[in-house]
């Protein structure tokens, strides 16, 4: 054993050094929206060992726990994201589209590749009765593997898709949902292909012992699943993070090295092999880990957490052993698989919908999200590389193409269709500035609320205040104040109070209004400066999604105590408690700052810069710093100075 470990180390330590440079070019990748998968696969090809060689083949094969590793934590992903409960109330439509799908796909992809297989150099060697069976069955074989992978989904693009644009509806719901089940679909139809597969290229005969091997094999490997959520569950009983992800990784190695040994002692011991699809099995754990388990959300969690260095080892490793001859030869394959698999996504989405009674438009548009492939995809093909190295390389080498390619085009073809359906939540824009400050202030009590208001007044904003009615609220009047009571709030009430002039928004109501609240403001109006009193932190994350100022009642008590103590002086400024001195934010709207340095403002001479936001993030700044249109800029002063500041910075 040591002597394998020091073996191993120095191809370690070098490939370790190429995936961080990996990562770096997978995030350089990112920014000409180009996906993270095209830098890592990039990377691992100019290491490895048909350029510069960095990676041998040799290292490679040193490397493989890497893989098994990773393979694991994909199979443990796709189980963990099929939560049943979520798809319940539309699961027959759903697995009627995921049915039309799978079988559209597996059928008519597996008979192309069929045809095409004459085009790939293929170099296998077959099994001492290999007379006995055609090479045209052996092609089959290959054939239906290559088809099952192609059905294959991505869900982590999937779901990345979906809160970029703040996607919600019945459509979304039913793509994430067939996105989900297809990977768990896939790994079990790959099983059943390359165990056949497997059979075939031993020459073991087509009989009533092949199939009861054939079921023997898939009912251990869910058995074996079963055992592995038990372990899960003993694991994530554990109070330390750490050694929690440790042990899962361990565990998902150790199913494959189990795997693998079983499948050469059932060789030597009794004359025929066994082999549970380690695959299967991590999926299976997943799956009831997620379903059966109260540790479902520390689960996923912790492979959300650990995904990232994880994928970045496993794609750049996959990159290494692509072998480019065999790309420079099948590259019109793979094109060719594309487009057949694409047809192959709307005839199976498009006759599902129809059978499921989706609306049309979704059944004209569906295929378009429901392109794009990763991790699974590129796993089974990994697994058949290893499984099978005389041909798998080649297959491997075609399948990635394909994947590379419909990871390119999937995600703006989701997009798209997400724009078509109008399940889009994006930020609008909001108008320009019309000279008023305007703040609109929604509360459930006059109090708070109308004292806030005539604060803004006293520093020349225009304040409306707006009291949800209640049975436990009275009727409420103000001389300075225009106090509306309504019944309910939405996009019709937002509207005659003319948000759209609003420069800030307060959300002073309960959680579930107020979130109701800044939905609308942000879909509608994109008004940036919106205030949420929060009461449970739970909902923290998703004031968030919707960049909101969020005031926790809870911590903030503490926090200005806090900065009352530390800086007396300042914190006396930010409150107002200061008669002789103020802060201002204000934004850049005259062209003619735009590029002028700070240093070369005419400021008057008792005010001062504090801090300059330019797109969300606060900048370092000094006198040399160049303000740009729409920077916020943060100045302390006495009021009446403050005043020929902002009008400085306005039009």
């Amino acid at each position: 054993m040591l002597e394998i470990i020091l073996e191993t180390l120095p191809f370690l330590i070098i490939f370790t050094i190429i995936a961080l440079a990996g990562e770096r070019i997978g995030k350089y990748c990112s920014l000409v929206h180009l996906p993270f998968i095209t830098g890592f696969l990039l990377t691992g090809i100019i290491a490895g060992p048909f350029v510069l060689g960095m990676i041998t083949k040799e290292g490679t094969s040193h490397l493989g726990f890497i893989n098994d590793i990773a393979l694991a934590v994909i199979a443990f992903a796709a189980g963990s994201e099929l939560f049943l409960e979520e798809i319940r109330p539309r699961l027959k439509t759903i697995l009627r589209i995921t049915a039309g799908i799978v079988i559209a796909t597996f059928l008519i992809v597996s008979t192309a590749f069929y045809f095409l297989s004459s085009h790939i150099p293929f170099d296998f060697k077959v099994g001492p009765n290999a007379d006995e069976l055609p090479q045209t069955i052996h092609f089959i074989a290959i054939s239906c593997i290559v088809g099952a992978i192609m059905v294959a989904r991505s869900p982590s693009s999937a779901i990345a898709i979906v809160r970029e644009l703040r996607a919600k509806g019945p459509f979304t719901q039913m793509v994430l949902s067939v996105t989900m089940i297809s990977d768990v679909v896939v790994i079990v139809l790959f099983s059943v292909c390359s165990e056949a597969a497997g059979a075939i290229f031993s020459s073991i005969d087509f009989n009533w012992k092949f199939i009861l091997l054939l079921a023997v094999e898939i009912c251990g490997s869910i058995l074996y699943g079963v055992l592995i959520w038990l372990l899960i569950n003993v694991i994530f009983k554990i109070p330390n993070q750490k050694i929690k992800t440790a042990l899962l990784l361990g565990l998902g190695w150790s199913v494959f090295a189990f795997s693998h040994w079983f499948r050469e002692y059932t060789e030597h011991a009794w004359q025929f092999e066994i082999f549970m699809e380690p695959l299967l099995i991590c999926m299976v754990g997943g799956l009831l880990i997620t379903n059966k388990s109260e540790h479902r959300t520390e689960f996923a969690k912790c492979i959300h957490d650990i995904g990232p260095p994880i994928y970045t080892a496993f794609f750049v490793l996959t990159g290494a052993t692509l072998d480019l001859d065999v790309l420079q030869k099948t590259w019109f394959v793979a094109v060719i698989i594309c487009g057949i698999r694409l047809f192959t996504i709307f005839i199976g989405s498009y006759t599902g919908g129809m059978l499921g009674g989706d609306p049309p438009l979704h059944n004209r548009v569906s295929w378009m999200a429901l392109v794009t492939q990763a991790g699974v995809g590129i796993g089974l093909a990994t697994g058949i590389a290893k499984e099978f190295p005389d041909w798998g390389e080649q297959i491997m080498t075609v399948i990635i193409s394909v994947i590379v390619v419909n990871q390119l085009v999937g995600p703006p073809l989701f997009k798209w269709a997400i724009s078509m359906v109008k399940e889009s939540h994006l930020r609008a824009e909001h108008r320009e500035f019309d000279g008023v400050r305007d703040a609109l202030i929604f509360g459930s009590g006059g109090g708070q609320s109308v004292a806030l208001a005539r604060q803004l007044i006293a520093h020349d904003w225009e304040a409306k205040v707006v009291i949800k009615k209640s049975k436990d609220t009275e009727s409420m009047t103000s001389n300075d104040v225009d106090i509306f009571e309504v019944d309910k709030i939405d996009l019709d009430l937002l509207n005659r109070l003319q948000a759209a002039d609003a420069d800030a928004v307060v959300a002073l109501l309960s959680d579930e209004e107020n979130l109701e609240i800044c939905e609308l403001v942000y879909e509608h109006f994109g008004i940036e400066t919106v205030v949420v009193r929060l009461h449970d932190r739970n909902n923290l994350e998703k004031f968030q999604e919707l960049n909101t100022l969020i005031v926790d009642p809870s911590t903030a008590m503490i926090s200005l105590l806090e900065h009352f103590v530390r800086s007396p002086a300042a914190t006396s400024i930010l409150l107002g408690t200061d008669p002789e001195q103020d802060v201002i934010e204000v934004e850049v709207m005259d062209p003619n700052l735009d590029g002028v340095a700070l240093r070369s403002l005419n400021l008057p001479h008792d005010t001062l810069v504090l801090g300059v936001s330019r797109d969300g993030h606060t900048l370092i700044s000094h006198g040399y710093t160049r303000l740009k249109m729409g920077d916020h800029v943060t100045i302390v002063g006495a009021p009446d100075d403050l005043d020929a500041v902002m009008l400085m910075f306005d039009k």
